[in-house]
């Protein structure tokens, strides 16, 4: 039977059927209707051929993989089914009420046919991560993004005397006029010399006698092209941004300037020439508006993290080459190593360092106080340009990381023959390392020879396997998402240990499968896709759990800072829409099935 009034206004409260017509929301209670299941009931097993779409009015609802394994627990306005559906397939997975539960439940035909008719449907189903514009032109932003917001103003009956000693020490070069009524013109330095020094206006006179009334302005809408068209057009320096009567900010021609400036190259560059660390900090401070610009201008995560990254990558080159200034040249060759983000290429907003030695066998114990001394120079200047220590010490400055390369062999042999807790966490670290500065002979087939030995010791391979299992994605009642239940980030969601860490811990296990040789977690993905260790259906669904999660994640440090705070990987889901938290859940919940399927042995989702 169709549903009742009351389901109806239910169904009308969820996204994305929120966004149909009175009509169509009728039409749409007809054709559906509401069925009551008893705890432990199944609302349809693995192998069931997929007829309808379930959206939770009350009660809650555990899906469980083929093995059994519990992928989620749903709740009220949670939606399920959709997979297969969506795939013209039969369920992957058994969908089980734990309570009294209440569903509505949605025939495929009409699930389809919502698809095609609005927009909206279609693009809530749509799991994929929307295509991020390519185009990286500092001109196509919107100006409300580059403008000046809260610029320095005057009333119409301020002397100019008064007005000039404003902008002089704020070092600006103009001023707008304003008062009660609203924005009413502009004072530049020209207009400041050439009707005051030039003609002799008496300084005293209230600023409105030389302001520029009714100034060409722009909406914050506008693009910064529009700014640099009206610029060169009309030869002015300062476009206020307005709306109605109200000054929003200004562009000024040294905005510009600055903005185009900010870029990963510029910073590299000031980064590679900076005398000392001090230097380099003040390059790198920068590191924050850096990232907040390359996500506005819609890069993809991996091209975010990997420009950030290079900047880091910088600052240990200049770093050894200025150590090696002070200390004079090294006793024995040597190579310096990231690990963790840096060695990924996956840096955000929030670093810390990891990094080793590869010492020459030349070596001998005389040579360990240079190497001390070169370690100690380069981890404190990168701790002083904003990359702290590592919490966990694995860094050159410990001895246990700063050795000669056959005792580095003898570490990854070590490892691999007996794979205890401690050996799968230094394991996992170490399988991303990448050489950044010294003799890369050093790290020659390191890496090869160790991936050879590890894939063919099926009881490390397990061990890894294990390991990764220990970060799990944030699934729970909370529209689907756990939240961290206590301290300074409660009700928050972790971005970084429950969702990109899980991922990347399962890249690795793929390199270990397939004996790949990428780093970078997305390429480690599509190494694994390619290789058929991963299908292409179940890569494709990782890659784009991961594009989204990770997007997620450089959305949020973007706004941080945007809002003038310290980025971190926190995020409360309740600043979500329903469909940004939906997206993200479904995420979560990929990543959870192919670390069932990694942990069954089956290793990909079909």
């Amino acid at each position: 039977m169709p549903l009742s009034a009351h389901q109806r206004q239910f169904l009308a409260s969820v996204h994305p059927y929120d966004s149909l017509s009175d009509a169509d929301l009728d039409a749409l209670a007809e054709v559906c209707e509401a069925k009551d299941f008893a705890p432990g009931e199944n609302v349809f097993v693995v192998g069931e051929a997929a007829t309808s779409l379930y959206i939770i009015v009350a009660g809650e609802v555990e899906v469980t993989d083929e093995t059994d394994v519990q992928i989620s627990i749903l709740g009220p306005r949670n939606s399920f089914g959709e997979r297969a559906l969506l795939r013209g397939e039969e369920a992957s997975r058994t969908a089980r009420t734990t309570q009294n539960t209440t569903l509505i439940v949605m025939p495929s035909a009409t699930f389809y046919a919502l698809i095609d008719a609005h927009a909206p449907v279609a693009k809530f189903f749509d799991r994929r991560r929307p295509p991020r514009s390519d185009q990286k032109d500092l001109a196509t932003l919107p100006v409300g993004q580059l403008m000046t917001r809260d610029p320095v103003t005057c009333a119409p009956d301020t002397p100019i005397r008064t007005a000039a000693a404003q902008m002089h020490a704020k070092g600006i070069s103009s001023i707008c006029v304003s008062d009660a009524q609203g924005f009413r013109g502009i004072v530049t330095l020209r207009d400041m010399t050439g009707h005051v020094v030039a003609d002799g206006h008496d300084p005293d006179a209230p600023v409105s006698s030389i302001m520029t009334e009714h100034p060409l302005t722009l909406g914050p809408q506008a693009l910064v092209t529009d700014v640099l068209h009206l610029m060169v057009e009309r030869g002015i320096g300062h476009v206020p941004i307005v709306e109605g009567a109200d000054l929003l900010g200004i562009v000024t021609q040294t905005d510009l300037t600055r903005a185009q400036a900010m870029s990963s190259a510029d910073l590299v560059g000031r980064v590679a020439k900076a005398a000392d660390a001090a230097e380099m900090a003040r390059a790198t401070a920068q590191i924050p508006e850096l990232l907040v610009q390359l996500v506005e201008a819609g890069n993809r995560h991996e091209v975010v993290t990997r420009l950030i990254t290079d900047i880091a990558d910088t600052a240990t080159r200049r770093l050894l080459t200025l150590a090696e200034a002070e200390l004079g040249p090294p006793p024995v060759s040597y190579l310096w190593l990231a690990c963790g983000s840096q060695g990924r290429q996956e840096q955000t907003g929030v670093s810390d360092q990891d990094n080793c030695l590869i010492l020459s066998d030349e070596m001998t114990e005389a040579h360990h106080p240079y190497f001390a001394a070169l370690a100690k120079y380069v981890s404190d200047g990168l701790d002083t340009c904003g990359y702290f220590y590592c919490p966990g010490d694995m860094m050159a400055t410990n001895p246990r990381w700063c050795q000669p390369l056959q005792v580095w062999k003898d570490y990854f042999r070590g490892w691999i023959a007996t794979p205890n807790p401690e050996a799968q966490m230094l394991a996992s670290v170490m399988f991303d390392l990448r050489p950044i500065g010294g003799d890369h002979s050093l790290f020659g087939n390191l890496q090869e020879t160790t991936l050879a030995a590890a894939s063919k010791n099926s009881i490390f391979t397990a061990h890894m396997i294990s390991n990764s299992l220990k970060h799990q994605p944030p699934l729970g009642l909370l529209r689907g998402l756990a939240t961290i239940r206590s301290g300074e980030h409660r009700n928050q969601l972790d971005l970084k240990h429950n969702g990109v860490v899980p991922i990347v811990d399962l890249g690795r296990v793929y390199t270990l499968q397939g004996h790949l040789s990428p780093v970078n977690t997305r390429a480690r993905l599509e190494a694994a896709q390619k290789a058929g260790v991963l299908s292409a259906s179940g890569g494709a669904d990782l890659l784009h759990a991961y594009d989204l999660i990770a997007t997620t994640r450089l959305d949020h440090q973007a706004a941080q800072i945007k809002a003038g705070n310290k980025p971190n990987n926190y995020l409360d889901p309740a600043t979500l829409s329903d469909f940004e938290r939906s997206h993200l859940r479904d995420a979560f919940v990929v990543v959870k099935t192919m670390q069932s399927a990694v942990g069954s042995g089956k290793g990909a989702l079909g």
